[in-house]
């Protein structure tokens, strides 16, 4: 019986070495999008994105409250 048996697919991978360079590469998709969502606000992201919409939108309306109140 072969002792690497269960190391290849059947069509021949070695998957510890894919395992091994897949370590190495870098960030994985889900990983890039959550960093461009922090980073950038980049649409389509808003799952990853730490924003309290609620918020901002209260900061929008006393800045428009203030802005209306003021004489300039």
């Amino acid at each position: 019986m072969d002792n690497n048996q269960g190391r290849y697919t059947v069509s021949g991978t070695n998957i510890d070495e894919v395992k091994r360079l897949n370590a190495q590469s870098g960030m994985s998709y889900n990983e890039v999008k959550a960093y461009l969502a922090q980073t950038t606000g980049g649409h389509g992201t808003r799952n990853f994105s730490n924003t309290e919409i609620e918020e901002v939108k209260r900061k929008n309306q006393q800045s428009m409250d203030v802005s209306k109140n003021s004489t300039f």
